[in-house]
């Protein structure tokens, strides 16, 4: 059925699946639409992904970056929020498949962004935690609070470093702040909280594949974020490739020279891969996928082949703009979700918009308390002026208000106290996810 026709026969569906910034953005503007809009979700929260590497390093807390669904759109009366995960997708009946119920949409947005790659070594994913959830941030938490903990009581000396060794693999922004907040947290806040160990002996091993950390930004700025780190303490490793790992050390190759460092806590922020609704869209409308398995689209985000499915953000491979995808980052899925949206309205009207084009509004990246790098295209800044702006995009960005205020109280404590309060360790599982089945008043476990 047509845009058109279906305007005629009843409101227009739109389904979203994903509530991350694409799916959210995309939810938004399509608030005072005349449509109906269903945001599907895996979780019941929006997490601000950029400041994940603060939970992980114990500066905030996960309800600090995270806004409820429900509670972000509750005003919006034309959009409803289901707890699920899809199971399928139907082109042809126009459905998609929950485990509990089916859905039928006119137009299909999907916005499930991506997953780390761990370059066929999936194996690495036990040892070598991600971050791109809320989940992944609590448990590299865990993992280096409990690495602290254990050199407090380990009375071997080769073991105990084994246990203050973090390497950290990946040079991009995520990396970059991971180990200069991960070197400010041993060399600085827990200083003072150990009998047995000083942690200011931690070794932060941040190792990178390129020849340069923060490669997509200037050599100058990539250079000074690399002098910044190194300042804290961090040992910076570029052309360097992680060949191996177990719990106990990983193997690195350096040209021809190949090593083993012992380290018991391995971080992984290198590479992206699509998540698996990729997958899911490829087998059932026949779309391609890139190496990264993301979703080859046409200049509008729609799925070749069909007429009202969509894909944005980190899922999409958009290479109509300048001859190159465009980069997994939260700008892109906010300006996409936003284009699909005001597309799928325009379409409803019968009118016709302009083509989409991202605008860059530049890269920023924080490395600990005084420092970061901004690159603006047409201005470059590094230092305190740097990591002054990279304050105020980040709070600006939080979705409410409440997370606007609590952020910039935490930062100013912690930035007079170098304090951070968030740091407890906690079990993995504790809140297992749930999901209703239909016509059932009691929650049952599913696996997400």
């Amino acid at each position: 059925m047509s845009f058109s026709e279906n305007k005629k026969a009843s409101v227009h569906h739109v389904v979203i699946i994903g509530g991350g910034f694409g799916g959210l953005y995309a939810a938004q503007t399509l608030a005072k639409a005349p449509v109906k809009v269903t945001l599907i979700d895996k979780r019941n929260f929006h997490i601000f992904q950029p400041l994940l590497y603060q939970v992980a390093t114990g500066g905030l807390s996960p309800t600090n970056i995270s806004s409820p669904l429900r509670g972000i759109l509750k005003r919006n009366k034309n959009i409803e929020v289901l707890m699920g995960e899809v199971r399928n997708i139907d082109p042809q009946k126009q459905t998609v498949r929950l485990r509990y119920r089916e859905i039928n949409y006119d137009s299909l947005i999907v916005a499930t962004g991506a997953r780390h790659q761990y370059f066929g070594h999936e194996e690495w994913v036990k040892q070598a935690p991600g971050l791109k959830t809320v989940e992944d941030a609590l448990e590299m938490r865990r993992r280096i609070f409990i690495a602290f903990e254990s050199a407090e009581k380990e009375t071997d000396p080769k073991k105990r470093q084994a246990w203050l060794t973090f390497a950290i693999v990946g040079g991009g922004p995520a990396g970059v702040e991971l180990a200069g907040a991960l070197a400010e947290l041993a060399h600085g806040t827990l200083k003072e909280d150990f009998r047995n160990i000083n942690t200011k002996e931690a070794k932060i091993i941040l190792v990178q594949s390129a020849k340069h950390i923060l490669p997509s930004y200037s050599p100058s700025l990539s250079a000074k974020a690399k002098a910044s780190l190194e300042r804290l303490g961090v040992t910076v490793m570029t052309g360097t490739k992680v060949i191996d790992m177990n719990n106990r050390a990983i193997t690195i190759r350096c040209g021809d020279e190949v090593k083993s460092i012992r380290a018991k806590t391995v971080l992984w922020t290198a590479g992206m891969k699509a998540s698996a609704m990729a997958q899911i869209l490829a087998e059932s409308t026949g779309a391609a996928l890139d190496k990264a398995g993301r979703v080859i689209v046409n200049p509008d985000f729609n799925v070749p082949g069909t007429e009202n499915i969509f894909v944005v953000g980190d899922l999409a491979h958009y290479a109509h703009q300048d001859e190159k995808p465009l980069p997994g980052v939260a700008p892109v899925a906010m300006q996409s979700g936003k284009y699909v949206a005001r597309l799928i309205k325009s379409r409803l009207r019968g009118e016709t918009i302009s083509p989409f084009r991202y605008w860059d509004w530049g890269s920023l990246a924080v490395i600990g308390k005084h420092s970061a790098v901004v690159d603006l295209g047409f201005l470059k800044l590094s230092g305190f002026l740097a990591w002054t702006f990279w304050m105020f995009i980040h709070v600006f960005y939080l979705l409410e208000f409440d997370n606007k205020l609590i952020v910039m109280i935490q930062w100013a404590w912690s930035y007079f106290t170098s304090g951070k309060g968030a740091r407890m360790i906690t079990a993995p599982g504790e809140q297992p996810s749930i999901q209703l089945e239909e016509n059932s008043s009691s929650p049952v476990p599913f696996e997400v």
